[in-house]
């Protein structure tokens, strides 16, 4: 059974850092894009960033650009996501998400067939 957790949500002071992990048990990673996504309380969910299945390409919503990171690491069967200088408006529930796909797509939710429930970020002070 394909499954995601996420992990390393945390609270966080405003130009703190996370690094949340996406795991994978059930499936290798290897042939699969991979989303962050998050949605903060009434709002829709948005994509934060994607990676090809090789971490040739990425892409990030131009909220993030330049704060955050997204790798992978196909041996553990782990994405990652490095979240530096977080700021209160990146206070959301963070999602991962996987499609098999060795191409490139649209970084949105609706590509996206399997998902993880869920980690926690807050920025406050």
């Amino acid at each position: 059974q394909l499954q995601l957790v996420e992990s390393g949500g945390d609270l966080v002071q405003p130009g703190g850092s996370l690094r949340l992990s996406c795991a994978a048990s059930g499936f290798t990673l290897d042939y699969y894009r991979i989303g962050w996504f998050r949605q903060a309380p009434g709002k829709e969910r948005e994509g934060v960033s994607c990676i090809n299945s090789n971490g040739g390409s990425t892409n990030y919503a131009d909220s993030v650009k330049g704060r955050f990171t997204i790798s992978r690491d196909n041996a553990k069967n782990t994405v990652y996501l490095q979240m530096n200088s977080l700021k209160p408006e990146d206070t959301a529930v963070y999602y991962c998400a996987a499609r098999f796909s060795l191409g490139q797509a649209k970084c949105v939710p609706s590509y996206f067939t399997s998902w993880g429930q869920g980690t926690q970020v807050t920025v406050s002070s």
